[in-house]
């Protein structure tokens, strides 16, 4: 990663982390569900408001690291307003991006700001705490139960 994108990618965490976008309770969700990762203790609730397959809001609360809570608060920012079957896409995506197993220059105008967590392949202990708010996600979007990441797990 080369400087420019590490600096960025520091920013964003550093500035997601100190004041998380879409953060609190939101009154009378769709769909509502848990998410932890009990190794390192990041735990999040998310409360979606869904209509005709779109997510019309989206707020989270909870605790955890400043990875996990960025990538929450981003990945909020850029989902409302956004189709169930895009947000599927974007989930296989973001995943495939914090694993390395994508080059983030060739989805830059796809991913946005989400294009910085590429810097968490750097970190393979720390892919989980990225990916962690997007599965919470998928499974409130498709109606399954809490989700919780193991170290056995390859989410």
């Amino acid at each position: 990663m080369d400087n420019e994108f590490r600096e960025l990618y520091q920013e964003v965490i550093l500035d997601h982390n100190r004041s998380p976008r879409n953060w609190g309770k939101l009154e009378h969700p769709t769909h509502q569900l848990e998410g932890e990762n009990p190794l390192c203790g990041d735990h999040y609730t998310f409360y979606l408001q869904v209509e005709d397959g779109v997510v019309k809001d989206v707020r989270f609360e909870g605790q955890g690291c400043a990875i996990s809570k960025s990538s929450a608060s981003v990945m909020t920012e850029y989902i409302k307003g956004r189709k169930i079957d895009e947000i599927d896409h974007y989930f296989e995506l973001f995943q495939r991006l914090v694993r390395g197993e994508v080059d983030p220059n060739d989805y830059l105008d796809e991913l946005g700001k989400l294009a910085v967590f590429a810097g968490v392949s750097e970190y393979p202990m720390r892919v989980k705490c990225a990916i962690l708010p997007w599965h919470t996600l998928h499974s409130a979007v498709h109606g399954k139960h809490g989700s919780k990441m193991s170290n056995q797990s390859d989410h």
